[in-house]
């Protein structure tokens, strides 16, 4: 007899079908596992033993054959210990196999048979509710993969109360939805003093998704101001939290199955790898570019990166999603994220006070900053050069608006691109529209296309410069609430562009 439970591979955010047979037949006592199982895959038979021994369950002296299909999948991840033990059983006899193959399991097994908690409950939750099955998984998995209402799911806290539920002896009741956590409490953009222009390129960047590079001396608030960027943010949508949570669910990231409607806030140190970035490593697992999806990514000290991690960039930031590539596999992530870049004018910081100025100024500057590409500096759409603040404006009364009232103009500017961009399911944001669609929402009127026309010949703008420009633009009138594109919004737009130190 050869009985099939279903498990689920996970390539990215995919979660592959596998389908677990085993048969138990007559011949030399043995446990095999076929179909291309790692390390951890192929040492499931011990841990599937010494749980069964602890049920009383003794194996027969007969030829166990599993086999992983497709056996040209690679199968990773000690999540295949639970849908081994399963079809064993049944094809043991002990469970029914009817309720087994309707069923999706994954989970790790200790040697006493408590099942623990694994990475990827979410998205194989949405796996099974795609193809019409249920979800068995450990106890501490449930509250995350609950949160697919499309699908029941079943959570165990180990191989015997599976037993006991499936033999109807002790049914166990449908997991639910883990708690959200609550939102986070975000510092204020009020208690920053001075630095009117940099806060209203905050504003900017959050309403329209657009990357921000900043350059300042030492102390000049570069890192505060960006800490400031996700209280201006509105939460994620329904759907964007899935999305996130997703990526979040293969990191282990999500806290006792809560899903967050805050936006990720990523601020990776300058010393992490390329895997760490971009993602890879070990399974191929998602990087920060994919952690920040639909939320921020801060990098500070931003020529300080490995100029390898820094051109790998540039293709995430136009598509929206990272391909890693392996000898056996490529893994597809998705990280659409809003990029806040900070960097010193130069490597000692102090390029523009001659008083504190290296003797190599100011070459060092352009040495420094020469660290970034042309191609990648073109890809930020706003640049802004962040002055000290006298340290007796230190002593004056907060003022300007609150990071609740910018937020509220954010939310106003969001929710008109939302209506503008919902029969295009490629664009999300203003810095998402391109070619046609570009054209049609950003053309400004007659004084702002002469003023953008002689200022990107007079300022040499790429092709990729002016749509930017456009976009920008396109964000501005939104959060000034006017459906045209006029000068005055082209002339910010601009202003922004155009950087003294950046070019």
């Amino acid at each position: 007899m050869v009985a099939r439970a279903y498990t689920v591979a996970f390539q990215g955010v995919e979660a592959r079908p596998v389908e677990v047979q085993c048969a138990v037949s007559p011949g030399l006592p043995g446990f095999a596992i076929v179909g291309l199982p790692d390390k951890a895959v192929s040492e499931a038979r011990d841990r599937i033993r010494s749980a069964l021994n602890s049920m009383a369950i003794a194996l027969p002296s007969k030829r166990i054959t599993v086999n992983l299909s497709p056996a040209d999948l690679p199968k990773e991840g000690s999540h295949f210990d639970l849908p081994i033990a399963v079809a064993l059983l049944a094809a043991l006899n002990v469970l029914p196999a009817d309720a087994i193959e309707e069923t999706v399991a994954l989970g790790e097994l200790s040697l006493d048979g408590a099942l623990l908690p694994v990475l990827g409950a979410l998205p194989a939750a949405l796996r099974a509710a795609e193809d019409g099955r249920r979800l068995l998984c450990p106890a501490g998995s449930g509250a995350e993969a609950a949160w697919v209402d499309a699908t029941c799911v079943t959570a165990a806290p180990s191989l015997n109360a599976v037993v006991q539920h499936y033999t109807g002896r002790a049914p166990l009741a449908p997991a639910t939805p883990g708690e959200v956590r609550a939102q986070t409490h975000y510092r204020d953009l009020r208690d920053v003093k001075g630095q009117e222009r940099a806060k209203r390129a905050l504003e900017i960047a959050a309403a329209g998704r657009h990357h921000l590079i900043m350059v300042g001396p030492p102390g000049s608030g570069k890192s505060m101001l960006a800490s400031r960027m996700p209280g201006l943010l509105p939460p994620l949508t329904p759907m964007e939290a899935l999305e996130t949570s997703m990526i979040h669910s293969l990191a282990g990231l999500l806290d006792e199955g809560g899903i967050s409607r805050a936006r990720p806030f990523r601020e990776p140190h300058h010393t992490a790898s390329m895997a760490a970035i971009v993602g890879g490593g070990r399974g191929a697992k998602p990087g920060e570019i994919s952690l920040a999806h639909n939320g921020v990514l801060f990098m500070d000290e931003f020529p300080e990166f490995p100029r390898a991690v820094l051109e790998t960039l540039r293709q995430p930031i136009e598509t929206g999603e990272v391909v890693v590539a392996r000898a056996n596999a490529h893994v597809r992530y998705p990280c659409r994220f809003l990029l806040v870049a900070a960097a010193n004018p130069c490597k000692c910081g102090h390029l523009t006070d001659p008083a504190q100025a290296c003797s190599r100024a100011p070459a060092c500057g352009e040495d420094y900053l020469g660290r970034i590409s042309g191609p990648l500096l073109d890809r930020f759409d706003l640049r802004i050069e962040v002055p000290p603040v006298a340290y007796t404006d230190l002593n004056l009364p907060s003022d300007g608006d609150t990071s609740a009232m910018v937020a509220e103009r954010v939310a106003c500017a969001r929710a008109v691109q939302s209506a503008r961009f919902a029969d295009h399911p490629d664009a999300h944001h203003n810095a998402d529209a391109e070619g046609e669609l570009l054209d049609r929402i950003a053309r400004p009127d007659a004084e702002g296309e002469d003023l953008l026309t002689r200022m990107a010949d007079r300022f040499g703008l790429t092709a990729r410069g002016y749509h930017r420009v456009l976009r920008v633009a396109r964000t501005i009138a939104d959060l000034d609430g006017a459906e045209a594109v006029r000068r005055i919004h082209v002339a910010e737009a601009l202003s922004f562009r155009i950087s003294a130190q950046l070019g």
